[in-house]
């Protein structure tokens, strides 16, 4: 197996299995194996004598060979207790407590399971409407979002890592203009990423500049209207601003919907590129583009009859993972088999233009791009037939349709464009259809050492026309694009563009020829530089609708409170008046009555107890006593009085939180893998942990409705099995805005709506 570094490191950290005590039991061959050995024994269903080796063995060389990945949680779970490989689901929301809460619950099952969630909050009544049943007041989808957030937040994983959501209202409804801005603080909402569900009337009406309806959904009558370039406007300055909210083009996306007769797709999966009905969920797969290339004498082509079978093959892989899924609910078992949705698609596509030597923002590589799609999406559309007749179609194809068509499918839909993430990681490649950020990159190792990490073709066809040098990497590095690079020649750096050398516009064109032949729709992040105007995102959001796109994602650098996508060299001055007022800040006085918890912990010296105090205000202080077997009660107790001033100054918990926990200490370590009972890693991590669980049971939520979900969901969440744990993510610090990964430093890249660190493979959507 040809696997780098970095696929290694993503494979150790997040996918291989571990015993209870944290160590490796599993290499990544057997990862394959497993994963291989069971989606294969599928066929057992469908056939009386069926070849399972056979299977097995073309899965675990799409696998093994780099050829073909599954979406992450089949990776993870296959073949073991828990056993949900979805990765994305839609749940409806009713206009009623019941349906609200039953929402909540089913989103912490999924959540539980390994999986993310979307949402239209769209059918909820409007903020101040009339609850005829109680004679109170509505508070609106917003405020039932922050429960949402709440709840999910709250439940951990399952799996081997966190679930996202998706937040969808309509442009039509009442409290648009509220929920356009409800992330405009970044420390609200933070598990949901945002998209506004725009319509055709809605886009003719910002087109004609008039003004269009908004209405209650509870009602169904118009409540008032609004200018529509105005709020056209109002979503321009929030994406200038953060990067959200997205848009999705609901209308053209119902167009498109093969099953119409069982619903209206009202909403998406956390990164938008699966368009779902209610209690859908979405099995995803993407091929290795780069490794369908030959070489030849005078450079590289496609090998069309290599991905042909590969994508037959995927369709096939797909396909049986519907039938040996285990769902976390009975509703979703039983849509996902009427419509049988699977969503192949690609990564290593900026990879596969750099070989055939085509510019990504050209129209050649448009059209390749557009060629390519169009033979990936035939191929798995002619083994969707072939499997129909095997097995049947998908349940659900009387009122698809298919059916005037003539056309027997076996699955309603077969591709989309996801974002790869760490499976394009693993594959060493670049993430589905996005241009790379960057061509060389610092990747920070131990003791503070830094190395610049190259793209491999790049250093090849450097070394080969004799320009290559490590100073000359680490400048390339700083800088973040070839553009200035006077060492580089032309030809090579019109070949070699980057993220930021794209202009927006073709980031959209190249997003409109994948989307012209993929059934769902593509992911697809438009990157501007810093200096972007929100003119520069009205033609962007403009264009997509234009060219047929189904959404978009806009992120412009430098957009977040703290750097998200970072290239080169920054400029670390500060406004002078936020210096002054940093500088200002004192800590309130220490209360003279709190109320608070004590809570004891096992480390490496012993005992640790510590206690979390808090006020009207919030929390205020944490002190620290070590018990009497030693430690160090000096450095525990400056740590502690450091938290408190901290707190009294103001400063949001969760940082100190997500600065703390995580921490290792050797010591606490080593007595860890003897001893089951010491569930910390440090003194610092017992000191997050503490923080974290009053924050969220005392403080943080208020709302008697959320606690009461939230215990009322415990006992029947914590039935799941968990599986053999991976360690490292049960201690990942969360990445709210940072420019660098919280677990290896490097920096990360903005994605859809999420970060991934391409050094380690972290990520976090919201």
């Amino acid at each position: 197996m040809k696997l780098r570094e970095n696929s290694i490191t993503v494979l150790e950290n997040r996918y291989l299995t571990r015993d209870e005590k944290g160590n490796l039991i599993e290499t990544p061959e057997q990862l394959f194996r497993r994963v291989a050995k069971y989606i294969a024994s599928g066929d057992k269903i469908y056939n009386k004598e069926p070849n399972i080796e056979k299977t097995e063995e073309e899965f675990y060389n799409m696998m093994a060979n780099l050829e073909f990945m599954p979406n992450s949680p089949t990776l993870m779970n296959a073949g073991k207790e828990l056993g949900q490989l979805s990765a994305c689901f839609v749940l409806p929301i009713g206009d009623s407590m019941e349906e609200i809460f039953d929402a909540i619950k089913n989103a912490a099952l999924i959540h539980k399971s390994g999986g993310g969630t979307g949402f239209s909050f769209s059918r909820l009544r409007p903020s101040g409407s009339t609850v005829k049943s109680t004679g109170g007041v509505a508070s609106g989808p917003i405020s039932f979002m922050k429960v949402f957030n709440s709840a999910t937040e709250a439940v951990k994983q399952g799996g081997t890592r966190r679930g996202a959501n998706m937040g969808i209202l309509r442009v039509d409804h009442p409290d648009i203009m509220d929920f356009i801005s409800c992330k405009k603080d970044t420390s609200e909402i933070t598990n949901f990423n945002i998209s506004v569900g725009l319509t055709e009337e809605f886009m003719n009406a910002v087109e004609k500049d008039e003004e269009y309806s908004l209405i209650d959904p509870h009602t169904k009558k118009i409540t008032s209207k609004l200018k529509a370039k105005e709020v056209f406007d109002h979503i321009i300055e929030m994406a200038w601003t953060n990067g959200e909210p997205g848009i999705i083009f609901l209308d053209r996306i119902n167009k498109t919907n093969p099953t119409p007769q069982l619903g209206e797709v009202e909403s998406t999966n956390p990164c938008g590129e699966q368009p779902l009905l209610p209690y859908e969920s979405c099995n995803l797969g993407s091929i290795n583009l780069d490794s369908m290339l030959i070489k030849k004498d005078n450079g590289y082509e496609i090998d069309y009859e290599k991905l042909g079978k590969t994508v037959e093959k995927s369709v096939h892989f797909l396909d049986n993972v519907i039938d040996v899924n285990k769902y976390p609910l009975n509703e979703i078992d039983d849509m996902t088999k009427k419509t049988r949705k699977i969503g192949l698609g690609i990564m290593g596509f900026a990879d596969v233009l750099f070989k055939l030597k085509v510019p990504y923002n050209s129209q050649p590589g448009v059209d390749l791009a557009r060629k390519i799609m169009k033979y990936i999406d035939d191929k798995s559309k002619e083994a969707s037939i072939k499997l129909a007749k095997e097995r049947g179609t998908f349940s659900a194809y009387e009122e698809s349709i298919y059916k005037d068509k003539d056309l027997e499918f076996r699955n309603a839909t077969t591709t989309t464009i996801a974002p790869t993430g760490t499976i394009s990681i693993i594959s060493g490649v670049s993430s589905g259809i996005e241009p790379l950020f960057a061509i060389s990159f610092v990747r920070n190792v131990m003791d503070n050492d830094k190395l610049i990490e190259v793209h491999p073709y790049f250093e090849e066809i450097a070394k080969e026309r004799g320009f290559y040098s490590e100073d000359l990497m680490e400048k390339i590095a700083e800088a973040g694009t070839l553009a200035h690079i006077k060492e580089v020649p032309e030809d090579i750096k019109r070949i070699f563009v980057t993220a930021h050398d794209i202009s927006p516009e073709w980031h959209i064109k190249m997003q409109a020829a994948f989307q012209e032949y993929v059934d769902n729709a593509v992911s697809k992040t438009v990157n501007f530089t810093s200096d972007a105007t929100r003119e520069d995102v009205r033609e962007v959001y403009t264009l997509a609708y234009k060219l047929g796109c189904k959404g978009v994602t806009i992120y412009r650098d430098g957009s977040r409170q703290s750097q998200v996508l970072s290239v080169g060299k920054k400029d670390e001055t500060k406004n002078e008046n936020e210096e002054k007022k940093s500088k200002s800040i004192q800590p309130r006085q220490r209360p003279d009555i709190t109320q608070g918890i004590t809570e004891k912990a096992s480390i490496g010296c012993g005992s640790l107890y510590v206690s979390v105090n808090y006020d009207e205000e919030g929390i205020c202080e944490v002190f620290t006593n070590v018990g009497k077997a030693g430690g160090c009660p000096s450095q525990s107790e400056a740590t502690s009085r450091i938290i408190s001033i901290a707190l009294r100054a103001g400063m949001d918990p969760k940082s100190i939180i997500e600065q703390l926990k995580g921490i290792r200490c050797h010591s606490t370590l080593r007595q860890r893998a003897n001893n089951k009972d010491i569930k910390v890693l440090s003194c610092p991590d017992a000191i997050g942990k503490a923080l974290e669980k009053v924050l969220n049971t005392y403080v943080d939520i208020k709302d008697s409705s959320v606690n009461d979900i939230v215990r009322e969901l415990e006992e029947e969440i914590n039935e799941i099995p968990k599986p053999t744990g991976n360690l490292i993510e049960e201690e990942l610090q969360k990445s709210r805005g940072s420019s660098r990964c919280p677990e290896c430093n490097s920096k990360i890249t903005h994605e859809s709506g999420c970060v991934i660190c391409p050094n380690c493979g972290f990520s976090r959507c919201g």
